[in-house]
């Protein structure tokens, strides 16, 4: 289980890099502007936004990754901490901006969650 859940946190660190490239620097590119389904205009209006909510995202995954480096019991209060705080912007930004945001962040935060508490 040790295995798995390291490999879920792994994951959810990677997709919140991946959420960090799209809102910092392709938000007003096809990629980003696909996320949001903003025109150029509004893209460009909100694009000082997004970027600063990717860089949450970032620090989201420099979380995770620490708690895939260092030692235990660091590690496994790092992991708790990080994936909660992914799975409550999960759930908040799935409440208040757009319910594609509970599957594509509170799941899998949840998930990687659920396998670090049981091998824990």
């Amino acid at each position: 289980m040790e295995t798995t859940a390291m490999v879920l946190v792994g994951l959810v660190a990677a997709l919140h890099v991946y959420i960090l490239v799209l809102e910092m620097f392709l938000w007003e590119r096809p990629p980003g502007r696909g996320l949001s389904g903003f025109d150029a205009e509004l893209a460009r209006a909100t694009a000082p936004l997004a970027a600063n909510q990717g860089l949450y995202n970032g620090f989201l995954a420099a979380g995770l990754l620490w708690g895939l480096f260092a030692g235990d019991p660091t590690a496994f209060q790092v992991r708790v901490f990080f994936l909660g705080c992914v799975v409550v912007a999960g759930i908040y930004g799935g409440l208040t901006a757009n319910r594609r945001i509970l599957i594509a962040q509170a799941l899998p935060g949840a998930l990687a969650l659920g396998a670090v508490l049981l091998a824990g």
